[in-house]
């Protein structure tokens, strides 16, 4: 009853931050901006959203493959469109209950393939640390792409003092190092979990240095990510004010979406945080809030649609495969 009730709350939490991300976004705009936001969304070029999605789905498909290789290590490969359909039905479940999807996903495959749930589960943890490191990666490339322009901005915020930023630099790193030492030894149950997922990033750094398809899986991680980036990319071309982003604000904007994402789906987060890295660039903030929406809803749009052909078709297909 208590767990069934946290669910309920958390939806309904997820979903109020939206609706007030989305207020606060839209409140002190003018009629003049709204109409412009309107238009850019009515009149943007649907031909590269199509394209768009089309590389969405290639994304997805390529985690739907990746999946095997962690799974046939535990001696079971299950069938590819069996993959796909519980990955979408994964994300359709996420855009309601933030992070339900991979319980679910490990339901879907247990229940067609026969694969313990416990074993399945762990598998999609390993992936998800994968991809973290993979998010981690793309803002390194863009913190060293963007080095001079990251500092500007930085320098911009803070006194210019040698002394200072020497000092401010080295009780950082003691800062940084007591915390480090302070976690690795504590007992608090909060602190076990960090480090617990801490040694989860590394445990799976190392899993996946020594698999026996390697080459491959990774091949496929930097696939799906780079098919993310693309799709956020290519729908920039639909507005005219969005179609000529440099590499750094494509880079920035997709990092700072990928994190309004991760609150609530991105249900007025992603818009947003989209809005607020392009305005860096000098973007008109009205063009790039209707493209964070348009970005959001093609991705969940898709999602929608596949995620429920996925709940219609299983069943149907693994029907034919058992009879």
């Amino acid at each position: 009853m208590k767990q069934k009730l946290k669910k309920i709350i958390g939806i309904f939490l997820s979903i109020g931050i939206g609706v007030f991300i989305i207020w606060w976004s839209v409140k002190g705009l003018t009629n003049v901006q709204l109409t412009d936001i309107k238009n850019a969304i009515v009149n943007a070029n649907y031909f590269w959203i199509g394209v768009a999605v089309i590389i969405g789905l290639l994304s997805h498909f390529s985690r739907a493959y990746r999946w095997k290789y962690l799974l046939k290590p535990l001696g079971f490969q299950p069938k590819f469109w069996n993959s796909v359909f519980a990955i979408f039905i994964a994300y359709l479940v996420n855009l309601i209950i933030p992070r339900g999807g991979e319980v679910v996903r490990a339901t879907t495959i247990s229940k067609y393939e026969g694969i313990p749930f416990e074993k399945a589960f762990g598998t999609i943890v390993a992936e998800r640390v994968v991809d973290l490191i993979m998010l981690l990666l793309i803002i390194l490339g863009a913190l060293f792409y963007q080095f001079s322009f990251v500092s500007k901005l930085l320098l911009a915020k803070i006194p210019q003092n040698p002394f200072l930023l020497i000092f401010v630099g080295l009780l950082s790193f003691v800062v940084a190092y007591v915390t480090y030492t302070y976690i690795r030894r504590s007992e608090y149950k909060w602190l076990k979990k960090v480090r617990g997922f801490v040694d989860g990033l590394i445990e799976g750094v190392i899993s996946v240095w020594t698999m026996e398809n390697r080459g491959a899986f990774i091949f496929h991680s930097v696939f799906i990510w780079s098919m993310y980036l693309l799709m956020f990319y290519v729908i920039s071309l639909a507005i005219p004010e969005t179609s000529n982003l440099s590499l750094g604000a494509v880079l920035n904007g997709f990092i700072g979406g990928t994190f309004g994402t991760s609150a609530n789906g991105g249900l007025g987060t992603f818009p947003y945080a989209v809005q607020k890295v392009f305005e860096m660039y000098q973007i008109n903030p009205d063009k790039a809030f209707a493209f964070g929406w348009l970005v959001w809803s093609a991705q969940t749009l898709m999602i929608l649609v596949f995620g429920l052909i996925s709940l219609i078709v299983i069943p149907i297909y693994n029907k034919k495969f058992l009879e």
